[in-house]
């Protein structure tokens, strides 16, 4: 039986982790961790009656879970992803892994050291239109790809989140949002060197100085050219949290990913507009767990969410920055 512990329930996403467990009946939650005494009431019906600690450092001490899932407050992960490695688990990490360079050397240190996988939940690799949009480019069908061009909007609803969100705590937008997209990137182009410029802003929320609301990146990857942009300004009254979109230009056609839709639009020199047919999806947490319970690689492991953090990272400090442009290139 795989141990698994959760450690930080400061985001909803935890419930990728707690929904999963009914999926792997070799897979057991021995423990929780959360200083908030709100989120562990909140999350109590789905913990099972396990213990539960205000310090994760104590629940790694009395438990030596297999695999722990993070997800707590965001400048605060990067710490309990380096004490979990340290004490011997793999590690499933909610989006954003960390909030600057010099936490995500201190993770990628631990995981050198120890050999643990780190595994970010990048839940868009398993969607049935982004399998249905990498399918057409291994065949070939778009050509050669070359551009693409990804929004990510979404809903804040301010006055329903913690104090510390729009605090230093947060990290910021582009690492926090566009890290999605910019795996996406890195996944469908197999790039392994360009650069990366990053902008954001505060529009709509002055009361929060320390809090961006939008942001935009430039990443070059390789051959090909990537916009994305990701923001807290989708309009609070409509359906649903934001309409997520990436289309991809190749050089023999164009492909545009209605994530929220669940529909891929599609079109080629040969063939006018159609709605390309959609495999089965899958759940979250679905691939990393069941690779980790056993033993071999997740799709998504420690080179890849390093890489897609560290870009994501690299274009926030481009912001920051005024806009410097920031070279990247992948080792190893």
């Amino acid at each position: 039986m795989i141990r698994l512990a959760v450690a930080g329930m400061a985001h909803q996403h935890v419930l990728y982790i707690f929904d999963e467990l009914a999926h792997q009946p070799g897979v057991e939650l021995v423990a929780v961790a959360e200083p908030d005494p709100a989120l562990l009431a909140r999350y109590e019906d789905r913990c099972g009656g396990v213990p539960a600690y205000g310090d994760h450092r104590e629940m790694l001490s009395a438990h030596d879970p297999d695999i722990v899932a993070v997800a707590g407050v965001y400048t605060h992960r990067a710490d309990v992803v380096a004490d979990a490695l340290r004490a011997g688990a793999h590690v499933i990490a909610d989006k954003p892994l960390c909030t600057s360079l010099e936490q995500l050397e201190r993770i990628e240190q631990a995981a050198r050291e120890t050999g643990g996988v780190v595994s970010v939940l990048f839940e868009k690799r398993g969607y049935p239109v982004t399998l249905a949009a990498r399918r057409l480019l291994a065949t070939g069908t778009l050509g050669e790809l070359t551009l693409v061009a990804s929004t990510g909007p979404h809903v804040l609803r301010h006055r329903e989140r913690p104090p510390w969100f729009f605090s230093g705590a947060y990290g910021g937008v582009l690492g926090d949002l566009a890290v999605h997209d910019v795996d996406m990137v890195l996944a469908i182009t197999g790039a392994r060197d360009g650069y990366v410029v990053g902008s954001t802003g505060n529009r709509a929320h002055p009361q929060y100085p320390e809090f961006h609301d939008h942001g935009a990146m430039l990443l070059v990857a390789g051959p090909v050219t990537a916009t994305i942009d990701a923001h807290w300004l989708a309009p609070e009254a409509a359906a649903g949290s934001g309409r997520y979109v990436m289309r991809l230009v190749g050089t023999g056609g164009t492909a545009e990913m209605r994530w929220t839709d669940g529909e891929l639009e599609v079109a080629t020199h040969e063939r006018d507009t159609w709605l390309e047919p959609l495999p089965t999806g899958a759940r979250p947490a679905e691939d990393v767990v069941t690779a980790l319970a056993a033993g071999r690689p997740p799709e998504v492991g420690t080179a890849e969410s390093l890489a897609a953090t560290r870009l994501a990272l690299l274009a926030q400090r481009s912001a920051d920055r005024g806009g410097v442009v920031e070279p990247w290139k992948l080792t190893g």
